[in-house]
């Protein structure tokens, strides 16, 4: 007899996760949305403190990270040019049932340095 594992729910706090991946990074703007309602949370250029206390307060729910599909989508710019954006790892396997354990998480991405055979001599 073969035992499967059953779908997991893993249970993720957006907000901790946007505050998780600005660390270190001065904060520019920011578009989340998030799929299931669908809901798109925005930060503008140029936020007030009330502007980024309504924007936390929105991005405060809890969603399943271990779903089948990605439920949160999003940009967060950074002053220096960087930024961050939603990603969603198809592959992660965990059990035997891997659609059902596939994980989504902010991914940060800089420019990448132009090679020297690219640059004009």
């Amino acid at each position: 007899m073969i035992l499967l594992k059953q779908k997991r729910d893993i249970k993720m706090n957006c907000k901790e996760e946007f505050l998780d991946a600005i660390v270190g990074h001065e904060l520019l703007c920011a578009e989340i949305l998030y799929y299931d309602i669908p809901k798109t949370i925005l930060l503008p250029v140029g936020f007030t403190g009330t502007d980024s206390e309504h924007f936390l307060k929105e991005l405060d729910f809890e969603y399943d990270s271990g779903s089948s599909y990605q439920k949160v989508f999003g940009v967060i710019w950074y002053k220096d040019g960087t930024w961050s954006e939603r990603d969603f790892d198809p592959d992660t396997q965990t059990d035997l049932y891997a659609e059902y354990n596939r994980f989504e998480y902010w991914v940060y991405k800089s420019c990448p340095k132009i090679p020297e055979k690219l640059m004009n001599s």
